[in-house]
């Protein structure tokens, strides 16, 4: 049976933002997805977390059905601070706060600038560690423009296989149907911050209990930057999803809840 509650929109941070709920029983996790992941498409993976928690899956802005435009700011702050102004909007109480990619670089930014906002623990999902003179993303920005313009005239899931040749006939179909939601100038801002925003920084100020889940066969963080990492914030998890790429739960989604059973102290159905 589905965990699926519904789907939402609340005005915060004078923004209309979008989430799905799933769950409503547990401790309160907001999940802030990665760069052209509009919220829906996390939902095989916040269905087993509501095993265990009250699921917020957002649209992060120029995203899903979130608010999107010209008119609007992408810069990581901003977004940084609209996690944070969803949560209060709702009137989230203690809530681990976890994001995949561009989500997590968001999550800890979020962190850093709301010191005292209510989030009992961070869990960050492979993040870019790239930034100035430092070592470069290793996807690049046409697989995200290419895709995008392509949705946007209509595609098919055949036609997404040729980005995204491992993923299931659903998860595919998925992302066809989904991804002109993607407003390209957001996304093109986000992957340019990747490089232009050393996120490092913010690691020095954390205050709460973190796990770092990294990709074994990604190539996004590797071992002299899980290194450099645990030198600034000491108290860090790290966890590894050995048989994983960046997409760690469309690659292997046990080893993703397996990895995270230990931070949380509880058992997913595997």
């Amino acid at each position: 049976m589905s965990r699926l509650m519904y789907g939402a929109h609340v005005n915060a941070n004078g923004i209309r933002q979008h989430y799905i709920r799933y769950g409503g029983n547990g401790p309160q996790l907001v999940l802030v997805p990665g760069i052209t992941s509009p919220a829906i498409t996390w939902g095989f993976v916040a269905e087993r977390l509501a095993e265990h928690f009250d699921v917020y899956v957002l649209d992060v802005r120029g995203r899903g059905l979130s608010s999107s435009g010209p008119e609007l700011a992408y810069d990581t702050d901003t977004c940084s601070h609209d996690v944070v102004a969803f949560a209060n909007a709702l009137g989230l109480e203690q809530y681990s706060l976890m994001g995949h990619s561009m989500g997590a670089r968001f999550s800890l930014r979020a962190h850093v600038l709301h010191p005292t906002a209510p989030i009992k623990d961070l869990i960050l999902i492979d993040p870019p560690v790239s930034g100035p003179e430092r070592r470069g993303y290793p996807s690049k920005l046409p697989w995200y423009v290419d895709s995008i313009r392509q949705a946007e005239k209509g595609m098919t899931a055949e036609e997404m296989k040729a980005f995204c040749p491992t993923w299931t006939v659903e998860q595919r179909t998925l992302r066809a149907e989904w991804l002109h939601t993607c407003y390209e100038p957001a996304i093109v801002q986000a992957f340019d911050e990747f490089h232009a925003v050393d996120i490092h920084q913010n690691f020095r100020h954390v205050t709460k209990p973190t796990l770092l889940v990294v990709a074994g066969k990604g190539g996004v963080i590797q071992s002299e930057d899980e290194a450099e990492i645990k030198a600034l914030c000491p108290a860090l998890e790290v966890v590894r999803v050995e048989n994983a790429g960046h997409m760690i739960p469309w690659d292997d989604l046990d080893g993703f809840l397996a990895s995270l059973q230990k931070h949380f102290n509880c058992t997913f159905s595997i």
